[in-house]
């Protein structure tokens, strides 16, 4: 391993990072909300996002005393509202103690936060020497390194971090970081990576091998579910009849979607108005779209409520649920892209 990987990285991404806006702070409390958010979603998707939420929520103390349905709502479109929830039970333990956790060991407690997480806080935030390893990191030691071995296994994750972690450049662990994630992301990529602008292509052993393509390796895969289904839009006088799903049960626990079918019997369905595809995890959805007609719509007992369309961006409303507005009224209120899960 060449000792000049850190230094040439941290240059290269001085000279071309791109500007993101939670690369402008050092407060922990916005690099948090920034890595939250980045988990599984692309940087460009988040910025809207990370942009009205701290308009939002300022402050750590300012999310604590927020409720979980409005902090639902602002996120609502952006996907794995764990995360969000995890974030309000987070920033109520911040606020208790009262200062932000500057250790990465006093950061993993908190609800949410893993080991990567913590590193970039830590790192980011407070330059405690803590290197990031997620797949952006992996691919990149992968390739560098030219080892083959089967990244989803525990043992070469935790080995690949260690060949990072010496890469890491003492005095600026943050900005070090940054810029093995901004490798990763631009220029490292997946697919058809762009080695002729790589900064340390010098010292890439699969570059040198020709085997960049075929790294790294993941060999355990779970193949795409398949499944189809039908949402109801059901209007009256300017108001769409949603449902609720039970407060305690699973990751959307409390938001609002459109109904099935066989929610709501008897319901006539009209033609259809098209179909989206949606993923989540390792199910590939394939979801049709048509208006309906409920000669006895259930009763707004709680499960199921009328809501006036044009308030939908207060209350967390399903991605699909947002989807499928869009797609049944082209209204620029219903936010959504097929990216986003």
């Amino acid at each position: 391993m060449k000792p000049a990987i850190g230094p040439f990285l941290l240059a290269w991404y001085q000279r071309v990072s791109r500007d993101l806006p939670w690369r402008r702070t050092r407060d922990p409390y916005r690099i948090w909300v920034s890595e939250i958010m980045l988990q599984q979603t692309r940087a460009q998707a988040v910025i809207p996002y990370y942009q009205r939420f701290l308009q939002r929520y300022p402050t750590v103390q300012a999310l604590a005393a927020a409720r979980e349905e409005d902090v639902l709502a602002i996120w609502s479109g952006l996907g794995y509202y764990s995360r969000a929830r995890n974030l309000l039970r987070a920033a109520r333990k911040v606020a208790v103690a009262a200062q932000f956790p500057r250790e990465i060991e006093d950061l993993r407690s908190l609800p949410g936060i893993g080991d990567y997480t913590a590193a970039a806080i830590a790192s980011i935030a407070f330059g405690r020497p803590h290197v990031v390893v997620d797949g952006n990191v992996l691919r990149v030691v992968a390739r560098v390194t030219n080892d083959a071995a089967d990244i989803g296994g525990p043992a070469v994750r935790r080995r690949f971090g260690e060949a990072a972690q010496a890469w890491l450049v003492q005095g600026d662990p943050g900005g070090f970081n940054q810029a093995l994630m901004e490798l990763g992301a631009t220029v490292c990529v997946p697919r058809k990576p762009l080695c002729g602008e790589c900064p340390i292509s010098a010292a890439c052993q699969a570059h040198h091998a020709g085997t960049v393509a075929q790294l790294p390796v993941k060999l355990r895969r779970m193949e795409p579910v398949e499944v189809r289904a039908t949402l109801l839009v059901v209007e009256r006088a300017g108001r769409v009849l949603l449902r609720r799903r039970e407060a305690s049960v699973g990751r959307m626990a409390g938001f609002w979607e459109l109904p099935s079918p066989e929610q709501i019997p008897g319901a006539k369905a009209g033609s259809a108005l098209g179909e989206f595809r949606h993923s989540i995890t390792h199910h590939r959805y394939r979801i049709t779209v048509a208006r309906a007609k409920a000669e006895k719509p259930p009763a707004t007992d709680g499960e199921f409520a009328w809501m006036d369309v044009s308030k939908l961006q207060n209350v967390p409303l399903s991605t699909t649920a947002r989807k499928a507005l869009k797609l049944a009224n082209g209204a620029n209120q219903f936010r959504a892209t097929d990216e986003l899960r």
